[in-house]
């Protein structure tokens, strides 16, 4: 596989820079994905802007962090997932629900795993989904509105899954407890 550069605030092309100095005030680190990022600075500026979006809408943390975990899950990003299980239990999710998104299992709390369960569906028929799945998620207590706002989320993390497939970006030591592998699961019928 290629090496792709991990660039700082200092050796990066001069127009992520600003991003990179922005993501170490914000977040207190820079993390390899937006350092790998780095080489394509409009790239790097569309997915933090999208993440900064995505923080925006109605879904609140706990449920942004559900759709972020379900979509690494689905595209086996071994990256994205410790990262998004700490953020998840920062957001306040309990433990269980965190090591359910991390097995691909059902969520206990049913609101939650209908989000799940949509956002799969989005996934796994790359948005043509039946409308029952739809109807399912509106009948959870969602809105339209939100059902756009998951699009969003996935936006997000198509760049980050994607280009941590073709980087096979190393996992910061920040997260390294949390290390993950996919579990073979059965398919669900949604």
């Amino acid at each position: 596989m290629v090496g792709f550069p991990l660039w700082d605030e200092n050796t990066a092309p001069e127009a992520a820079r600003p991003a990179l100095a922005s993501t170490r005030r914000n977040f207190g680190m820079i993390p390899n994905l937006e350092r790998m990022l780095a080489s394509a600075p409009p790239v790097l500026k569309g997915y933090a802007q999208l993440w900064d979006l995505f923080d925006e809408t109605t879904l609140d943390p706990i449920e942004r962090q559900v759709v972020y975990l379900v979509a690494n899950f689905e595209n086996d990003c071994a990256y994205c997932v410790p990262w998004h299980s700490l953020l998840a239990e920062k957001a306040g999710m309990g433990s269980a629900d965190v090591a359910a998104l991390r097995a691909g299992a059902p969520l206990a709390t049913p609101k939650l795993e209908a989000l799940a369960a949509f956002t799969r569906a989005l996934i796994q028929t790359r948005g043509k989904i039946a409308p029952a799945a739809l109807n399912a998620f509106l009948a959870a207590g969602y809105k339209e509105a939100q059902a756009l706002e998951v699009i969003l989320g996935l936006a997000v993390k198509t760049i980050s899954n994607y280009a941590n497939s073709i980087a096979g970006t190393p996992l910061d030591a920040a997260v390294a407890k949390r290390a993950w592998t996919k579990p073979r699961v059965p398919m669900r019928a949604e």
